[in-house]
This record gives structure tokens, C-alpha cells and sequence, in this order.
């Protein structure tokens, strides 16, 4: 594969990865099977491996979830509710082991394992102060959760007051799921009552924790499992299997297959042909390294711990026929085929529709309108199509992908050396603009009550928003238009302007990130606005960038996750005069708050570089220490460079440290200036 090849494959993995973590947790309306979540993650994994100089810190493996729902008081995790790496066989488990060894340079030791079935259900926070439950919430994006207290309060499963001695604070965390005769159960009580029914356990039990009313929670047949701890004040276990033996003498139902474990294979397959028959819906099983004091020291990395893996089962399959392909289009006029199926039950679940990628995908599996296809899922989502099945009857003729955007009629083309379609029509593509905006009122960028899809929609088809800007400078004054408007009324407008309103002030990576330039997601966002700290200084600068060769070009591309081509993304949004136009009239009606510093004291913000042989720390906890303090890990030494650590036969980048009058540390000062703390 090319880079340029590469390129366009990270991008459009890295979009579909953000959409579907959209759709499945902060919108309980998954749309792919997790089997096939985890071949465009895995396939991510794979070029972004093969190619490290294309991916930066908005990589979607470090995307947690997804931003919390606006119905809900956010809460701020104390530490942040990860998600986990996954192994789909005995090579990955074999290698997840070595990472382990290799990053804790234990040569060939023996690890100690824990494992627990990989739950489907809703990840939660539980927070007790002397003993008494004070605080829930879900996990959202990682970092903030919503405030689901009063609902979790209504849990059987959960205990109000922990039994035994606890310490002062202590956060606990969990699943939240329902079993399959629940679900069978409250499906048919919904059937009989005329009203809607859910699709599978999973969004069952998330749509009832996420209930607005706990009293409509009260009335959901809800379980909890506790497998996990967030904050402690104080000690609880050296282990993580004590840790558990403490959960249930806390009064914490815990998994009764978990277990400690020498074969993790064996155990796999165990709890793989026990799986039909529990009681519950499982997808794996999760391995904790046992040490906890072992896990502290490896920390985590981007979206994962390096302690904890999850062994994933395979997929399960079923036949149906495709009836016709659909496309949609994206808010960068990506155009995506979406297949539609005679609806079919694969592993309990009824699917009727599957994302079909690009149109390579499309002829490389032959797939044509009328085949029998082959249905895969391995979780509780819509699954992939595998392809047409074998010696069944076929379509009658290959699919043409379409040669023009179905929204404007504009040429849809496809740049050399990439795999997807785009629109040409640009600003004047309806669609784009419509899926621009909703990405701008979405809950990980302005985030605007009342100013949902069908909203936005409705609003620009008929002409009272044009874009972004709009929102501020004309919905407020057309408040008793929108009232009389069918669906609203007076309450209504009120309240939509009170929402826009308190939107005005925004952090600067919510704002970079609601503009929607391709490949600034949230997590590059972030990075951009921590490095410029200003909205006036991050104008300035990437206006300056657009020249090729420009200081403010070479210091965008020296930005720890910032390589060439998202510079590349963003020289050409600011090159662009319509969108300068529409970025200073929306900047115009905001206040936009300066970036808080990552981290803290001394560190903050600096670039460090680690060359030699490191003695007392292998080289990937070193730059996780650094990484945890704010500063930024480059591999170069320059006259932007502000901290040289030395080891061993320490060679080329030391000297030029040295000429350049850069700062430079032995391996003892740096652990010293650091804590002498270890990585994550």
C-alpha cells in the first residue's frame, strides 16, 4: 500500500470508527455488529501500524465511547473509564503478553491472570463516601459521564450502603445489563401494549438506565455486575482478585465465572461453550493482569490499559437477501453505500441493514441488488455482509456505483489513489452543509438542546439557517416564527433560545472540533488547542500555515500527533475563503475560552526527547511518565525542543542538544524531576 493509499484508508476508517462510536454509546443505536466494529478498528490498527508518521493523537483507537447526552448533569471521572484492546485468538494473546514483558522488561516471567466474561450491557461509575452511595454515572467519551444517580438508585443489584470497612471514598465500577428473559419478557409486554420494541438486551438496558424519569427506570428489569475500581482513598488489595473478594463482601454481585487463570485458551474455550447457555449476553471474556501494583506501573495508552485485554468470540452468521443499496452522504461529501435486507434473526438480534464501505468493497465481494448474502454479527448490532452465498441464485447485474452526488447532482469523483467517493459540489451541496451542521450542534461540539437532526434539517431546507453562524446571529430573532412552527410553541422557542444562548461561551477544542475539518476529531482537538492555547493565536497561526514552508506550517507539523497530512487538512480549510468567511462570522458571536494546560508544573507543555539507553526504565514508560506531566515526546532534538534526556551511549541527539543549548538530563535528574514515579 501506498502512503497516499494509506492515507485516504486511515481517514476513511477513522470516520466510519467516530460514527459508529457516536451512534452506539451516546446514541444506544448501533448500526454494524461489533464483529465488524472490530475488523474496521483491527484494519485500522493494521495500516496506522505500517504507516505511524499518518496517525496522530485523534487516532480513533484512543476515542473512548462518546460524548455524554445532553438530558444529564455531566460528571468529570476522576480517572478515566477506558476501553479495552482486543485479541481474537491465541497469536494476539500470545503478543499481549509480550508487550507486557517487554514494556515491564520482565524478560520471560510468569504473569498472573484474571478473567471475567465481557458483559453487554452499560458501563457505570458508582461512587460511595463512608460507605453510602452518593454518585453514578455513565461512562460518555471517558472522561465525562452522565449523572444517572437517582436511576441507579433503583437497581436491586446495587448496594445503597457497602457492608465491613471501606475507605472514606471509593469509586466502583460496573455493568448495567439485562438478562435474556428480562428482554423476552419486557418485548412482549411492549408488543401487547402497541408500543415499541427494542432490538437487543444491550440497548434495552442502556435506553432504561437513561430514562429522564427513575421512575420509569424503577420499572426496567435491570442487573448490575461490579468487575472494576475508579478512585480510592485508600488501600483496598494488593490484587485484583482480592479486589473482587472485597466487592462481594461489600454486598456487589460479581460475575461467578471470573476467576483466576494459568490457560487463558482453555478458559476461552470453556466459557465459549457455556456462552448459549447463560444467562446473559456475552461477547468474550476480559483478562486483567492480577498485579496490581503491576497494572499501576503499565498505566494505559490512548483509548486501552496495557494491563487488560479482551479475547473476543467469533462471529455468528445468517443468510437473507439484499434488497437494494442506498447511499448517504457525509458532512466531507463521502458517499457511502448502506445495504438494505429482507430483515433476518442473527443471534437474537433482527437486522435489516449493514454498512457497505466503498465501492471497492462492493466489487471486490461482487455484491449485487437480489443476491443471497451472507449476514455476520458477533455483538449485539446490525452486521456486515460477508458476501453473496455460494451457488445461491444471483443478482443480475454488478452494481454501478453512482458517478454523481444524489443529493445536489454534482459529479461525484474519486481522487487518485483513494478508495472513496466524493462529492465536488462543495458548500453549495446541500447535504454537506445540513451534515455540517449537524456535526456542530452535536454533543461533543456546541451540543444545543433542541437542536437535533430532524431540526437542523428542517431549519436549513427552508431557509432560516444557512450555516453556523446562523444559529446565533438569526434563530434568536425568529423565536415567535418558531413557535407557531407545527411541534413547537411558545414553551418550545423559549427554551431553544435560552439552549443557543448558553452556548456562546465555548472551550476552544469543543469549538475546533464542532468546525468539522476532516480528520479534527475531538481528541486532535484537544491537541491543537493545548499547543496554541487561544482561539486568536490558533486563527493567526493556521492562517499562516497555508504557505508551504512557513515557520507556522513547520511548527504545526512538529506537534506530537500532528503529522503531515492533518496539517495538510487544515492548510486547506484555511485556504479556503468561504470557510475563513463563516469560521470569523461565527467566531464573531462567541466567546471562546482559552485551553487549560495539561498537566502541571514544570513540564507542562514542553517538548521532550529521550535518547540512549534508559537502565532504570524501559523507553515506553519513560514517555508515558512524561506524556502523564503534559509534556509532548518527540523523537528529534531542535531549537523548539525544551528538555534532552540522556542514557546509555547517548550519541547524535545529545550533541546537537548540547550546540543548541538545549536542557539536557541524566536518566537519575529526570527520575527525580518526574517523582521517580512510573509510566501511564
Amino acid at each position: 500500500m501506498s502512503e497516499v493509499k494509506a492515507r485516504t484508508e486511515l481517514l476513511r476508517l477513522g470516520m466510519e470508527l467516530a460514527r459508529h462510536d457516536r451512534l452506539y454509546h451516546a446514541e444506544d443505536a448501533p448500526e454494524i455488529t461489533d464483529a465488524a466494529y472490530d475488523a474496521l478498528r483491527r484494519r485500522y490498527n493494521d495500516v496506522a501500524a505500517a504507516f505511524p508518521g499518518l496517525v496522530g493523537a485523534d487516532d480513533p483507537a484512543a476515542k473512548v465511547g462518546a460524548a455524554p447526552g445532553g438530558g444529564f448533569a455531566k460528571i468529570r471521572h476522576g480517572v478515566p473509564m477506558l476501553s479495552l484492546d482486543n485479541a481474537f485468538g491465541p497469536e494476539d494473546f500470545t503478543e499481549f503478553c509480550a508487550r507486557i514483558r517487554r514494556f515491564l522488561g520482565l524478560d520471560e516471567a510468569a504473569l498472573g491472570f484474571v478473567a471475567e466474561p465481557k458483559i453487554d450491557g452499560l458501563s457505570i461509575s458508582l461512587t460511595y463516601e463512608h460507605g453510602r452511595f452518593v454518585q453514578g454515572a455513565t461512562r460518555g467519551d471517558g472522561t465525562e459521564g452522565e449523572d444517572v444517580t437517582a436511576n441507579l438508585r433503583t437497581l436491586k443489584d446495587l448496594p445503597l450502603r457497602l457492608k465491613g470497612e471501606a475507605p472514606a471514598r471509593i469509586e466502583i465500577r460496573g455493568e448495567v445489563f439485562m438478562t435474556k428473559a428480562d428482554f423476552l419478557a419486557m418485548n412482549a409486554a411492549q408488543e401487547s401494549a402497541g408500543e415499541k420494541m427494542f432490538a437487543n438486551p444491550r440497548n434495552a438496558a442502556a435506553g432504561g438506565l437513561r430514562q429522564l424519569d427513575a421512575r420509569i427506570t424503577a420499572t426496567r428489569p435491570l442487573s448490575l455486575f461490579a468487575y472494576a475500581m475508579g478512585e480510592a482513598s485508600g488501600p483496598v488489595a494488593e490484587t485484583h482478585w482480592e479486589y473482587l473478594e472485597r466487592l462481594r463482601a461489600w454486598g456487589f454481585t460479581v460475575n461467578p465465572l471470573s476467576r483466576r487463570i494459568a490457560d487463558a485458551a482453555a478458559f476461552q474455550a470453556e466459557v465459549g461453550a457455556a456462552r448459549a447457555g447463560l444467562a446473559y449476553d456475552i461477547d468474550g471474556v476480559v483478562y486483567k493482569l492480577d498485579d496490581l501494583a503491576l497494572q499501576r506501573r503499565l498505566g494505559f495508552v490512548g483509548r486501552a490499559p496495557r494491563w487488560a485485554i479482551a479475547w473476543k468470540f467469533p462471529a455468528e452468521q445468517a443468510t437473507t437477501v439484499l434488497e437494494g443499496i442506498d447511499i448517504q452522504l457525509g458532512r466531507t461529501g463521502a458517499l457511502t453505500p448502506v445495504a438494505r435486507l429482507v430483515p433476518v434473526n442473527v443471534g437474537g438480534v433482527l437486522v435489516r441493514n449493514a454498512t457497505l464501505h466503498n465501492a471497492d468493497e462492493i466489487a471486490r465481494k461482487d455484491i449485487r441488488i437480489g443476491d443471497t448474502v451472507i449476514i455476520q454479527r458477533a455483538g449485539d448490532v446490525i452486521p456486515q455482509v460477508v458476501g453473496p452465498v455460494e451457488g445461491a441464485p444471483r443478482g443480475a447485474a454488478a452494481y454501478v456505483f453512482p458517478a454523481v452526488c444524489p443529493a445536489c447532482g454534482s459529479a461525484a469523483v474519486r481522487a487518485p489513489g483513494e478508495v472513496v467517493m466524493r462529492c465536488t459540489g462543495g458548500l453549495a451541496c446541500p447535504a454537506q452543509v445540513e451534515e455540517r451542521l449537524i456535526h456542530f450542534v452535536s454533543r461533543g461540539a456546541f451540543d444545543i438542546e433542541g437542536l437535533g437532526e430532524k431540526t437542523i434539517r428542517e431549519f436549513h431546507e427552508e431557509g432560516l439557517i444557512g450555516g453556523p453562524a446562523d444559529i446565533f446571529s438569526r434563530l434568536p430573532l425568529l423565536e415567535a416564527e418558531i413557535a407557531v412552527r407545527e411541534g413547537w410553541g411558545a414553551l418550545s422557542a423559549r427554551n431553544l433560545v435560552a439552549a443557543i444562548a448558553q452556548r456562546r461561551g465555548i472551550g476552544l477544542a469543543r469549538f475546533i472540533f464542532a468546525l468539522g475539518i476532516r480528520r479534527i476529531g475531538e481528541a486532535n482537538a484537544k491537541l491543537l488547542a493545548r499547543h496554541y492555547g487561544s482561539y486568536a493565536n490558533w486563527r493567526a497561526q493556521m492562517a499562516a500555515a497555508v504557505v508551504i514552508g512557513s515557520e507556522a506550517r513547520s511548527d504545526l507539523g512538529s506537534i506530537l500527533g500532528i503529522g503531515p497530512a492533518i496539517a495538510e487538512e487544515l492548510a486547506e480549510f484555511f485556504a479556503e475563503p468561504r470557510n475563513v468567511a463563516a469560521l470569523d462570522a461565527l467566531a464573531a458571536e462567541l466567546t471562546i475560552a482559552d485551553a487549560e494546560a495539561r498537566g502541571g508544573g514544570e513540564l507542562t507543555g514542553k517538548s521532550v526527547v529521550f535518547t540512549g539507553t534508559l537502565e532504570t526504565l524501559t523507553r515506553p514508560e519513560a514517555k508515558a511518565m512524561a506524556e502523564k506531566m503534559g509534556a509532548r515526546v518527540t523523537d528529534s532534538v531542535s531549537k523548539k525542543t525544551d528538555l534532552v534526556v540522556v542514557g546509555a551511549d547517548a550519541g547524535s541527539k545529545a550533541r546537537k542538544a548540547v550546540e543548541l543549548g538545549v536542557r539536557v538530563l541524566s536518566e537519575a535528574e529526570w527520575r527525580a524531576l518526574a517523582g521517580g514515579g512510573g509510566g501511564g
